[in-house]
């Protein structure tokens, strides 16, 4: 798998901090729908080794993950968020098939 986990203490560093695209999966152990995209997201993790970042965040390990949830608006897992060049560019919340992600 080619997806890193972040959490609120590498947070800047490996999303704000990053000047290309990273997609940021919100997600939590007791989502249903986040167990069903994680196949899809690892997949794609897999596909676009080198040109994407792919990272993931459980929002419920800890109140400083929420908060970074919290930040950027997040009303339930899972929520794909696409940053580049610590911007946030796009949100999708909710499963997404395979091919809605790819593109």
């Amino acid at each position: 798998m080619v997806t890193i986990d972040v959490d609120a203490g590498n947070w800047v560093d490996e999303v704000m901090k990053h000047e290309d695209l990273v997609v940021v999966d919100f997600w939590h152990e007791r989502c249903p729908w986040c167990k069903r995209l994680e196949p899809i997201y690892r997949e794609l993790s897999n596909e676009y080794q080198g040109r994407i970042k792919f990272a993931k965040l459980n929002v419920l390990e800890s109140d400083e993950n929420r908060s970074i949830a919290i930040k950027h608006g997040l009303m339930g897992t899972p929520t794909l968020v696409f940053f580049c060049g610590g911007k946030m560019i796009s949100t999708h919340a909710g499963f997404m098939p395979r091919d809605r992600l790819r593109s």
